[in-house]
């Protein structure tokens, strides 16, 4: 059924007191909103987040997390910086760094693009399959050059050499380029090098350094939103929780490889290229 605004053409004529001139029909803004939300890779499970069906609480940190989201969003593409949300499983993180990607996507028409940190990692890895008949460079191409982009659970990823190497090239590649980021993370940003498994060691001295520069940092704790077995939990049933239960942290994990490197003070390798795992 073709629009009855522009009858299909996509563009609609607007009567002015002189003379008459077109734009472009609401039915293109949103079926252009569709396409580029399709492209963002947004998973199921996320497709519906929004900032304005998170359920919040009387949490001054969280509060504060989803205020500079919203923030972020009205002042896009005009920002100096992404936003990297800190805290343990479960307390919201990706819906508010989906949520805010959904909204710049939809009503700035902005190239946005989500990914898993460890899926990315995965999804380099394949191409070096000859039967899928793509390169490296075909993967990180949309992610260097996204609008914005969603990097979610930064530091679980195993560390190796190549893994410090792809991701210092991404994260350097979009500082340098002024490209604002969006991470989460379940690693705590504590400034004692001596913590094995915080955000500093998990992601390095030198990462660190380029997200402390290119993000807000916004570190909230809370109750884990999955205890509810999917149903919505209410703001009062959030906030008895979350007084009621002490600060939770993530289960020591720290690899061999990162204990030895904080120990030794090996030097970050750079962006090499070759092949993934190699």
């Amino acid at each position: 059924m073709s629009c009855p605004h522009c009858d299909g053409t996509r563009w609609r004529v607007v009567a002015g007191d002189a003379v008459s001139r077109v734009e472009r029909c609401e039915c293109w803004r949103t079926e252009a909103a569709r396409t580029l939300l399709a492209a963002a890779r947004i998973p199921p499970r996320y497709r519906a987040c929004d900032l304005t069906t998170f359920v919040s609480y009387e949490n001054p940190q969280l509060l504060r997390a989803i205020d500079r989201a919203g923030r972020f969003i009205e002042a896009f593409p005009v920002v100096d910086k992404g936003l990297l949300l800190i805290g343990p499983p479960g307390i919201g993180k990706t819906h508010i760094a989906v949520a805010t990607l959904r909204r710049v996507v939809s009503e700035k028409r902005a190239r946005g693009l989500y990914y898993d940190t460890r899926s990315l990692l995965n999804t380099i890895r394949s191409t070096y399959d000859p039967v899928t008949r793509t390169s490296e460079g075909d993967v990180l191409r949309p992610v260097i050059e996204a609008e914005l982009l969603v990097l979610d659970d930064l530091g679980a990823e195993r560390l190796t050499d190549w893994v410090d190497e792809t991701m210092n090239f991404i994260v350097n590649t979009r500082y340098n380029d002024r490209r604002p980021t969006i991470f989460t993370s379940n690693y705590e940003d504590v400034p004692d090098p001596e913590a094995l498994d915080s955000l500093l060691v998990r992601v390095g001295f030198r990462m660190h350094s380029r997200l402390r520069e290119m993000c807000e940092f916004l570190e909230y704790d809370g109750p884990d939103y999955r205890e509810f077995n999917g149903l919505a939990p209410s703001s009062e049933d959030l906030t008895r929780l979350w007084k009621a239960k002490p600060r939770r942290k993530l289960p020591a994990r720290t690899s061999s490889r990162a204990r030895a490197r904080l120990k030794t003070g090996k030097a970050e390798l750079g962006w090499s290229g070759g092949r993934a795992g190699g």
